[in-house]
């Protein structure tokens, strides 16, 4: 299908994306009603953020790690080995939790999802031309986009078999469907050249030799300004997507009244906005305008935000602009962003250094979920206040990076 709908697509990009709509459409599905099955079954919005958290905290410890296993066990072993431990188990258990001591169990085993997302990374991008990346996070994007289109069906097993029935229904499609996944993907790719060399230099160096390459790779990453400065739009940019994943369909039902059911329609509605952006604006845009397209995207989803956070109960329309605007703004953003980012790591470091990012952006995050949580308890508003001042903090690392990146390509 891939070859068919994106044939600019080749090796392992194709094998990647192929198998990608099997995990985003039934994961569309159940993230929309995650907090609120947490709800159900009687966790506070204390607690949730709890385990939003420790969630997090151990993406932490799987992000530092995820960098050697990576090298050390060559990208697709280590790929397959944990997405089936911290997504196939992972949805297992979210699909028989009764308590919280069940989700923080959950929230562990999900925790090593970090191995793998470094992992996928490098598979994907390792053996794809720099100028071809850009097209490769944009189709990434498009098949999340078009796994949002069903997260509607998560609405009528909700209306027809309860809430919480019916997400057990959407946790059990997910272990059958990201399980299928995992082995398709892992038999239409192939370990690139890159892994192949990181996997025999990891046994023939061992432990200490690749902790010293990981203090060499932070050391490499603080010293570079412009990296930095990427890094921390990054680090943003991920901590509004933690706090709005986590609390935007509790402020939705909760706070504007939106009726449970009605819910699963937002994801729906983004996702028809980003497919018609993507259509009718992103060819219109050169690469060369990269950075003043992610600018726009950042004030563009302030706006959005700020909109939501004011939006009185029951105002329908109020929601269904901010959603449209948001949904614009983050197509001609994530895509963006995801290629500048792998663009500014170098490909002998990528595995360590994409750990190290990771470690950074959780590092910053993991606070989210208990930040979260005590500001909703405080004022539903606030998390969303917080989102819109991730974004407006994200324009003048944005503009300072562009600026050094030039100044850079001027000394060249």
């Amino acid at each position: 299908m891939t070859h068919t709908l994106f044939p600019r697509l080749k090796g392992n990009s194709r094998g990647c994306l192929a198998f990608e709509p099997l995990f985003l459409i039934p994961y569309s599905m159940f993230a929309t009603y995650a907090t609120i099955y947490m709800s159900e079954l009687g966790l506070s919005e204390t607690q949730i953020g709890w385990v939003t958290t420790l969630t997090l905290v151990v993406q932490v410890f799987s992000s530092f790690l995820s960098g050697y296993l990576t090298d050390r066990m060559g990208r697709k072993a280590a790929l397959l080995t944990f997405d089936l431990l911290s997504w196939s188990v992972g949805t297992l258990l979210w699909a028989v939790s009764q308590n919280f001591w069940f989700f923080a169990a959950a929230a562990i085993i999900n925790g090593f999802q970090r191995v793998p997302h470094t992992a996928f990374y490098c598979l994907l991008v390792e053996d794809t031309e720099p100028r071809e990346r850009t097209y490769v996070f944009t189709v990434l994007q498009v098949i999340g986009v078009i796994g949002g289109l069903f997260a509607p069906l998560g609405g009528l097993l909700v209306h027809h078999y309860g809430m919480v029935t019916g997400v057990r229904i959407m946790y059990v499609l997910a272990f059958v469907l990201m399980t299928a996944q995992f082995l398709g993907r892992h038999y239409t790719t192939r370990e690139t050249e890159m892994g192949l060399r990181k996997k025999r230099e990891a046994r023939e160096l061992g432990l200490n030799a690749s902790l010293r390459d990981y203090l060499a790779t932070i050391r490499a990453v603080l010293a570079d300004r412009g990296l930095l400065l990427m890094f921390g739009v990054y680090i943003l940019f991920n901590f509004q997507m933690t706090v709005k994943g986590t609390y935007l369909s509790l402020f939705l039902a909760d706070e504007l009244g939106m009726a449970e059911d009605w819910i699963s329609l937002v994801p729906a509605v983004s996702s028809v906005v980003m497919l018609l952006v993507l259509w009718q604006v992103i060819p219109r845009i050169p690469e060369r305008l990269m950075n003043r397209t992610m600018l726009w995207g950042f004030i563009l989803s302030a706006v959005s935000n700020a909109i939501l956070a004011l939006t009185p109960t029951g105002a329908m329309g109020w929601i269904v602009a901010s959603t449209v605007l948001a949904a614009g703004a983050t197509m001609i953003t994530a895509p963006y962003l995801e290629s500048a980012v792998a663009n500014a790591i170098d490909d002998e470091r990528r595995a360590k250094m994409f750990a190290v990012l990771s470690v950074l952006v959780l590092l910053a995050v993991s606070p989210s979920g208990i930040i979260g949580g005590w500001a909703y308890s405080v004022d539903p508003q606030i998390p969303i206040w917080l989102v819109t001042a991730a974004f407006l903090l994200s324009i003048p690392l944005l503009l300072a990076g562009a600026r050094r990146s030039k100044e850079a390509n001027t000394a060249q």
